[in-house]
């Protein structure tokens, strides 16, 4: 009979350390009760090369996920935060009095947002990733960029969607949670997709933040060209339109009822 007293001022460590010598004795004592010691020299190695990281590079991954992490969160917080700050200031008004339709005002948000945003993710992914932290990229930079414009064509509608069911800042902000902390959590850009249940995999193939993550990492991490991730490409515009008639269909709504 063993035994073993730990102090357990640090649970964390009391509990792993308890573990580690349980497993121990409990192994020796199956040895000797077997009366037979396994050889530790075993016939075949397994060896673990990375591939795309052989130095294990934290900031070759985690470089890369923040822009495109921040790539989502600023297009939806800027395009659902200017109709917001219109309508709380009163500049709606002078919109709808101007010769222009709901269509062509969601345009302009979009391709204004958008714009903005697509421009520091080149401005970052060039200075602070290629140059300041000297992450290689494999693909093509413009094909990614391509794959970005794309993606914030559905995360600005998707903004401007969010913002036409708030009423205020505070709300949009508290809209913004709900939305954004799935994105981010579940898209693969924070965990492998694999390692997470069928139904989560085939439920966030319908966010753009998925298809994005995908092409990302396939043309930056392993120089995939359009023969391999225009799956991703097509997945995006299809969404963005869907998220873009969705938003302009309550914008509609929206504008109807302020007339």
């Amino acid at each position: 009979m063993v035994q073993l007293n730990v102090d357990a001022t640090r649970i964390t460590q009391a509990f792993s350390g308890g573990g580690y010598v349980q497993a121990i004795v409990t192994a020796e004592v199956q040895e000797f009760a077997n009366r037979h010691r396994g050889d530790a020299n075993l016939p075949v190695d397994l060896v673990l090369r990375a591939r795309f990281n052989p130095e294990l590079d934290n900031a070759r991954f985690g470089s890369v996920m923040e822009i495109i992490s921040n790539v989502t969160m600023l297009s939806i917080i800027l395009a659902g935060a200017a109709l917001i700050r219109e309508r709380e200031r009163g500049t709606i008004e002078h919109l709808l009095s101007m010769p222009v339709t709901p269509l062509e005002i969601m345009i302009v948000k979009v391709w204004s947002m958008g714009t903005v945003v697509l421009l520091a993710s080149a401005a970052s992914l060039s200075v602070v990733v290629q140059g300041l932290l000297g992450v290689p990229v494999e693909g093509s930079v413009l094909l990614f960029l391509s794959g970005a414009a794309l993606h914030m064509f559905a995360t600005t509608s998707l903004g401007i969607m969010l913002a036409t069911f708030a009423r205020s800042m505070p709300q949009f902000g508290l809209l913004l949670v709900l939305v954004l902390l799935p994105l981010q959590m579940l898209s693969g850009g924070v965990t492998p997709r694999e390692s997470m249940p069928l139904a989560v995999q085939t439920l966030m193939l319908a966010a753009p933040d998925t298809h994005f993550v995908m092409l990302a990492q396939a043309i930056l991490y392993r120089g995939a060209g359009i023969g391999i991730v225009w799956p991703q490409f097509l997945a995006l515009a299809a969404i963005g339109a869907i998220l873009f008639a969705i938003a302009l269909a309550r914008f509609r709504r929206t504008i109807g009822a302020m007339v």
